[in-house]
């Protein structure tokens, strides 16, 4: 492959490419988020599910939106179907 500009030909940096260092702050999120993982149990993530069910199921709405959008993904906006349906009917279908 051949160099350009600091770039093997996949545009990947290559070794010894000043700009190529990677984040600075990786090593230290990383660290962060292996503190969390482990200071979090199943217990406690079944118990914050729990609470979340029992909210929405009285009624608080963002608790329902975060439960549902967990479950099953963010709604699709209608609005986008609806346009998509009416360009396929001005598409010629060959067979």
């Amino acid at each position: 492959m051949t160099e350009k500009h600091g770039k093997d030909g996949k545009g990947r940096f290559t070794k010894g490419n000043t700009f190529g260092q990677g984040n600075p702050f990786a090593k230290k999120t990383a660290q962060l988020r292996t503190g969390l993982i482990n200071s979090v149990t199943k217990k406690d993530v079944s118990a914050i599910i729990n609470r979340l069910k029992k909210d929405a199921i009285a009624g608080n709405t963002t608790a329902a939106k975060i439960l549902l959008d967990r479950l099953f993904g963010p709604l699709i906006n209608v609005d986008v179907l609806e346009r998509l349906e009416e360009l396929e009917k001005h598409l010629e279908w060959e067979e």
